[in-house]
């Protein structure tokens, strides 16, 4: 057995429980722990399978144990997520011999615990062997049913299923279970879409078009933040639906633009790039954020078009003058509810009262952009979550409170969902394999 900091599936338990533990986002701890390990590209995989499995089938497998533990915290968190681990090995991937599993997970048990661990994890997973699983299909009530299958809290599988029907919440459930696919945006201020490709394939990298952006591309076949294209700045990691917020802007060379929620900085980047004698101001609240957002300017290439400022963006009518900008963007702070392909725990740790309250934030913030544009400029809304109370909602509060502007169609390059009968643009994981997102664009009247 490989030892323990080698080995993908004890690194897995550890980023779990440390998730778990103390709300890291996925994604981001999960890069961390690549980076460090230095795995060979198949334990890369299995690594990253099993944390995004164990944490996208959260609820599934918590169904599953629960019929053989009887006191859960009693239970070590390292041993529980282990248990988690080995089932979920189990069950969804199905080139893994049943017996590799248990084999492994026992041994884990016994070099990170001690004998009655070991005892304790053989017993648990020689009886769900004797006995089988529980069926979910004999729950009766039916948001509770497709709550443990899907592995979604019941609230939100009942306000989804409210707000677009049974059968699109089906499937946009069953979407966000499929792992997420390895997005990176082409930085037009360094490389052309064709000299982006060529160059990744030249590393390795098998690289197919987005079907959504055309800055978008798809890449398998290594870890993108290692890459030579990524450390020079000819790519960065970008979902290809949060690119569709910039691309619907329609920004000219020549525009002044404010990010007014910019951290880490890819939309500004995004607008940087277009831009000639035209300038994008990016506010965030956290000083170390700016810093980010200017690192990426510099890395990107696009530092003397881009100024970084520690502002809220709640008190940006104290740092300019108005109607200064002839477009602004508001990627406003959100619950992230577009994210559960990707960053799979957000679904865990949200509740419908946290939409409630961020949509008075969302609000908010477009109050006080709002004198910032000018006449005939634009204001560009959006988030990456799909429930209407930040989304659509918050946009028809602002309009009630700002009869200057109105909103018209959003649309994009690739006509995304251009049949539509709403002005707004919201992408369901389910359409394209890629994030949740929401877009509208507004206008201010002409006076």
């Amino acid at each position: 057995m490989k030892k323990l900091d080698r080995n993908p599936r004890f690194l897995a338990v550890k980023l779990l429980e440390r998730i778990e533990k103390n709300g890291s986002y996925s994604n981001l701890a999960l890069n961390q722990t690549i980076k460090k390990s230095q795995l060979d590209e198949r334990d890369v995989s299995l690594l990253t399978n099993i944390v995004y499995g164990v944490i996208q089938r959260k609820l599934t497998l918590e169904f599953y144990l629960d019929g053989f533990i009887k006191n859960r915290r009693k239970v070590e968190p390292w041993v529980y997520e282990l248990l988690k681990t080995a089932l979920y090995q189990q069950l969804y991937l199905d080139k893994i011999p049943k017996r590799a599993v248990f084999n492994e997970t026992i041994e884990i048990a016994k070099v990170n615990g001690h004998e009655g661990i070991r005892r304790f994890v053989t017993g648990i997973l020689h009886e769900i062997e004797r006995k089988g699983l529980p069926d979910p299909g004999n729950v009766k009530d039916s948001a509770e049913k497709i709550s443990i299958e899907s592995s979604t809290p019941k609230w939100l599988v009942e306000k989804l299923t409210e707000e677009l029907g049974f059968e699109k919440t089906i499937s946009l459930l069953k979407s966000i279970n499929e792992p997420p696919a390895q997005s990176i945006r082409v930085n037009l201020a360094k490389n052309t879409v064709h000299q982006a490709v060529s160059a990744l394939e030249k590393e390795g990298f098998k690289v197919s078009k987005s079907l959504v952006s055309p800055l978008g591309l798809r890449v398998s076949g290594g870890f993108i933040p290692q890459s030579d294209a990524y450390k020079r700045g000819l790519v960065t990691v970008q979902d290809e639906s949060a690119m569709l917020a910039v691309d619907s802007m329609d920004v000219k060379s020549t525009d002044v633009v404010l990010d007014g929620c910019a951290a880490p900085g890819g939309k500004t980047m995004q607008i940087a790039a277009v831009l000639d004698s035209g300038r994008v101001y990016a506010l965030d609240i956290h000083a170390h954020k700016v810093g980010l957002i200017e690192k990426n300017a510099e890395l990107c290439g696009v530092t003397k078009y881009v100024t970084a400022k520690k502002t809220d963006a709640r008190k940006a009518k104290e740092e300019f003058d108005e109607e200064s900008f002839d477009k602004v963007l508001i990627d406003a702070p959100c619950s992230g509810l577009g994210l559960m392909r990707r960053k799979p725990e957000v679904k865990y740790d949200k509740h419908f009262k946290d939409s409630l309250s961020l949509h008075d934030v969302q609000v908010g913030i477009l109050d006080q952009v709002a004198e910032l544009v000018k006449p005939g400029g634009r204001l560009t809304y959006s988030t990456c979550t799909i429930l209407n109370e930040e989304n659509q909602a918050t946009v028809d509060a602002f309009l009630k409170r700002h009869p200057e502007f109105y909103q018209i169609k959003t649309e994009t390059s690739f006509k995304i969902k251009d049949e539509r009968k709403t002005l707004g643009l919201t992408i369901y994981p389910d359409d394209f394999g890629s994030d949740g997102f929401f877009i509208a664009t507004l206008m201010k009247r002409e006076e």
